[in-house]
This record gives C-alpha cells, sequence and structure tokens, in this order.
C-alpha cells in the first residue's frame, strides 16, 4: 500500500479513496488515523481478490444499481457491497488477519 497525500485528486467530500496500490489521502493528518487506513485496506484486499479491474467494473455496477433503486447518490454509495463490508469492519484493527476470502459476498 502506498499512500498518497493531495486534496487535489479526491473528489469533494472524500478523505480516502484505493486505487489499488494507492491510497489517496486529503489531509496529511489522516497518515495517523489507523480506522481510515484499516477501511481503505479492506479495500486494498478486495480489489486484490477480485484481480483489481472487475472489482472496479463490480463496483461501478453496483453503485449504479443502488443508485437507481434508491434515488439517491450518497446512500447508493453507502449501499455498494465493498463499502459496507469496509465500513462494518473498519474499527476492527485485526480484521485483516481474521478476513474470509471474499468476505464482501456476505454483504449482497
Amino acid at each position: 500500500m502506498i499512500v498518497i497525500v493531495s486534496k487535489y485528486l479526491l473528489p469533494k467530500g472524500y478523505r480516502g479513496l484505493t486505487l489499488w496500490p494507492f491510497v489517496l489521502l486529503k489531509y496529511k493528518q489522516d497518515r495517523g488515523n489507523m480506522i481510515l487506513l484499516n477501511h481503505e485496506r479492506i479495500h486494498i484486499k478486495q480489489q486484490v481478490e477480485l484481480l483489481i479491474i472487475p472489482f472496479y467494473i463490480w463496483y461501478l455496477l453496483d453503485f449504479l444499481y443502488k443508485w437507481i433503486r434508491f434515488k439517491d447518490r450518497k446512500k447508493a454509495y453507502r449501499n455498494i457491497i465493498f463499502e459496507k463490508e469496509a465500513y462494518e469492519k473498519e474499527k476492527d484493527l485485526y480484521f485483516l488477519s481474521k478476513r474470509p476470502f471474499w468476505n464482501f459476498l456476505k454483504y449482497v
């Protein structure tokens, strides 16, 4: 995982974004935010499990489906299966050491 800090590379409203193998952070102080970094590490693991490109395709399709379903962009984002896993487990700093393969499927 390579961490890059740049307030210009992230969309408005986002503090972190993972584009394998990079984690982009908006604020320098977030380098020490273990919960945010754990959230992004979970995405790194998801991306690797799906061999990178399929992850992004699935992520986008899931977002579009949920956006149509909920008619709300923020609600759609929070209900993407990959985000549901990451948000639910971000505070468990030991989660990745015990996480089952393709664990995100339980959030479908």
